[in-house]
């Protein structure tokens, strides 16, 4: 870790400290447990009882929620409202071609601290096809909106989504602007943008070295219906590829162990489905609607490394949203929710404890 990273990080545990009091006690108790998750627990081994939320046009999301007994830690991270007290939910939106297993080191350091709901997005992970025509940001808005209906009927919610997970998120906001600062009452935006975006750079680690360079749309789309021979040359390709991964994923050197579940959550989406998203990034351009975001407390976390949503986005938006904390990681990649699990981590304690510390009529 670099210098900076570790000033970042001691600066953001000491105003936890005095903006939180006991909740911070606990954050740094789930900290602990964040920094042996990786050791101990296998990546994907993470569990609760799964539940279906079936989107607006009838796909099924595959959903999973931590949940936390009335009598525990978790009591601390709760929100005052009209009086009475309702426990804080963390509801966690991941990327593209990822799952929710992507959500390992912060799942392990939130389990019996904070209620917290993870879900596959369509057409992702263990969550039903979408068709191409619902395969954009919008829609991904609307998802996240009925996953937060059906498990978090009542209380506040804190969302936070890392790459594509943020862009649903302003997706959200755009099209449910009513929830921030009622609903929704914390927001975390992590190696993410709400617009001006290279697609080329999001491509390069889906496909072989060889082939990604002369991609463009009209390529993308030529091959998307040849897209059950593009996936068998990614899977002949896979040596290309985890280097690809190792150089692009991530800022620095780490556990091969990082690389190689990466590799395997993009390996595990096709072709086809990436053909689907990707045009929409290029046209996201949704920076205006951010703003709105002030009305709670927000933190924005990216990599100085990060090779797909560069640093710039995170600074950007931070410009944008007032009062808004920005957490740079020195020298970490796109995944930064792995490579700098600690330090994620510990930014997301004081998020969570400052939506959870302010009343609400």
């Amino acid at each position: 870790m670099g210098i900076r990273g570790r000033v970042l990080g001691s600066l953001a545990g000491a105003l936890g400290v005095a903006a939180a009091g006991t909740a911070v006690g606990i954050a740094r108790q789930q900290r602990e447990i964040s920094r042996r998750a990786g050791a101990e627990i296998p990546f994907g081994s993470l569990r609760s009882e799964p539940m279906t939320v079936v989107a607006d046009d009838g796909v099924p999301l595959h959903v999973e929620v931590d949940e936390v007994a009335a009598d525990t830690a978790g009591g601390f991270f709760r929100r005052h409202r009209a009086g009475s007290t309702a426990p804080v939910t963390v509801v966690f939106v991941h990327g593209y071609c990822l799952n929710l297993d992507c959500w390992h080191f912060q799942r392990a350091a939130y389990r019996d601290l904070v209620r917290t709901v993870y879900y596959d997005q369509r057409s992702h992970g263990r969550s039903g096809r979408s068709v191409r025509e619902n395969a954009n940001f919008e829609q991904l808005g609307r998802d996240l909106k009925a996953v937060i209906d059906a498990t978090v009927p009542e209380g506040p919610v804190v969302v936070v989504g890392h790459s594509m997970g943020g862009m649903s998120i302003v997706a959200l906001a755009e099209q449910f602007p009513e929830l921030i600062g009622d609903k929704v009452v914390g927001v975390g935006l992590i190696s993410t943008t709400a617009g001006g975006l290279d697609p080329g750079r999001i491509f390069l680690p889906m496909v072989p070295a060889r082939l990604s360079a002369p991609f463009s749309h009209r390529a993308v789309s030529t091959l998307q219906r040849g897209h059950r021979g593009v996936d068998r040359l990614r899977r002949l390709g896979q040596v290309v590829a985890t280097v690809a991964i190792d150089r692009l994923a991530f800022g620095r050197e780490v556990p091969r162990g990082y690389v190689e579940f990466v590799d395997e959550m993009l390996s595990a989406t096709s072709f086809e489905v990436i053909a689907d998203f990707f045009p929409h990034f290029a046209g996201l351009d949704k920076f205006h609607l951010i703003e709105l975001f002030a009305k709670v407390p927000t933190s924005i976390i990216c990599g100085t490394e990060d090779k797909l949503t560069s640093i710039g986005h995170a600074r950007k938006l931070h410009s944008r949203i007032d009062g808004s904390r920005l957490l740079e990681c020195e020298g970490a990649g796109h995944m930064v929710i792995m490579e700098c699990h600690d330090l994620v981590n510990a930014e997301l304690d004081q998020l969570i404890s400052a939506a959870a510390a302010v009343p609400t009529r």
